[in-house]
């Protein structure tokens, strides 16, 4: 058939077709052929329960009979506010949630946040923002501008306002003359000269708990802590984005709650509705809300809105999402599923091509070289995402890689079953990749 879409992230001119995806059932994907896919990357890291999960239908059924949308401008709904009073009982500190559609623009919105914070405090000189390398918080200009992955953005860079970008410890990839322990602390002390000797620094940005688009970078135990103590510090805000990691991917509800530093803004998005509709929200402390407050001829309100801000349909399912967790004990499982995936690791080790693997909760990162001895990285013209992609179809799985690092993401709630056929099919995977490229 002939199409009229333009893929994300896709050069369009070597992929003339595409699977057309008709139906979804628990973790597969089923395309116009008839062929099934194990859904291995939770349909861009945030499907919960699988696809057509009942009680998430009926609840948008149910929503789709009685309200559609509605505005916030001046007016609310019911879900919304339900939706509200659940996540600022889930996360611990957060006072009010500010909704918008996807990760890139709570990001936004945590920014603006922050720099209208210190305006209304008459701090003016705080406009500068601190964030780590490798970071990524969505594809808009001022989430680019945090984020800065250069293979994804250089072609942006005249339009990005500066950040200072701090060094992330990657274990992997350890500077010449370092321990891994000694690079952690350069690191922390990098960031605390920069919030120390600048009186401009409005926040400190950063993932929580990982950097995934990044390159699964996982965070040594203690660093995010270490990192929210230096912004109380300097008195600094503290931002954290869990799009991708919160609610579950890493092993917790809440990362920062298990990473013991408290943000005063963190954005939420991806499995926030178990992936089945846009939704992101960004909730702030008390403190910061309260600076937003008085009299409309001041000028304190939170310039920001979107038409489709807290639409109740998508916070009627991302209700009925939050209540499956208890109903189902998700996060038993998830640490169970984990364990599982963590049994793989040898494995995948001894594979021709595999430097590395990063994993936590159920995200795992399989880095690919060239040259395990000297780490080096293929080059894009190898395609090594594309072929990924090609050889994981045939073994029934959709694998969507970052590059030369496969990524395992599955849908939360996969089986015991499931998660071995997915891991199986990818070692599979990459054993056929590797016979074609070396």
């Amino acid at each position: 058939m002939r199409s009229y879409v333009w893929h994300p992230y896709t050069q369009m001119k070597e992929w003339p077709n595409f699977d057309v995806i008709v139906k979804g059932n628990g973790m597969w994907l089923h395309d116009s052929k008839g062929r099934m896919l194990l859904d291995g990357v939770a349909s861009m890291w945030c499907n919960v329960w699988g696809h057509s999960k009942k009680e998430l239908v009926s609840s948008m059924v149910g929503q789709t009979k009685k309200l559609q949308h509605s505005s916030l401008f001046n007016l609310t709904n019911n879900k919304a506010e339900d939706l509200a009073e659940k996540l600022v009982k889930l996360a611990p500190n957060m006072h009010r949630v500010f909704y918008s559609d996807d990760g890139s623009t709570a990001m936004e919105i945590s920014a603006k946040i922050a720099l209208q914070y210190w305006h209304n405090k008459n701090e003016k000189k705080k406009t500068r923002f601190v964030a780590l390398e490798n970071g990524y918080h969505g594809d808009t200009i001022g989430a680019m501008s945090l984020g800065y992955v250069p293979s994804f953005f250089s072609r942006y860079k005249s339009v990005l306002f500066p950040v200072f970008r701090t060094p992330s410890p990657n274990s992997y990839r350890i500077p010449d003359g370092f321990t891994f322990q000694e690079y952690q602390d350069f690191c922390l002390d990098r960031i605390e000269k920069k919030l120390s000797k600048s009186n401009d620094i409005a926040a400190f940005i950063m993932e929580s708990g990982a950097q995934v688009a990044g390159g699964v970078i996982i965070y040594p135990i203690g660093f995010q802590k270490k990192i929210s103590k230096l912004c109380k510090r300097y008195d600094v805000l503290f931002i954290l984005d869990e799009v991708a990691t919160g609610f579950g991917r890493l092993g917790s509800i809440i990362e920062y709650e298990s990473q013991n530093s408290i943000p005063d803004i963190v954005s939420f998005g991806k499995m926030l509705t178990a992936g089945y509709l846009p939704l992101a929200a960004t909730l702030t402390n008390k403190r910061i809300y309260d600076t937003f407050l008085g009299a409309s001829q001041q000028l304190k309100q939170f310039f920001h809105g979107h038409t489709f801000t807290g639409n109740p349909l998508a916070c009627a399912t991302a209700l009925a999402n939050l209540s499956l967790y208890k109903k189902y004990n998700l996060m038993s499982k998830v640490r169970r599923r984990s364990d599982q995936l963590k049994s793989y690791i040898n494995e995948l080790f001894k594979l021709r091509l595999v430097g590395d693997v990063r994993h936590k909760g159920l995200l795992m990162g399989i880095e690919l070289v060239r040259d395990k001895k000297r780490k080096l990285p293929f080059g894009p013209e190898k395609r090594i995402g594309d072929r990924i992609f090609i050889e994981a179809r045939k073994h029934g799985i959709y694998l969507r890689s970052l590059g030369h690092i496969v990524m395992i993401v599955p849908p939360l709630a996969i089986s015991e079953k499931e998660l071995d056929f997915l891991v199986d099919g990818t070692i599979e995977t990459i054993k056929r990749v590797s016979d074609k490229i070396i």
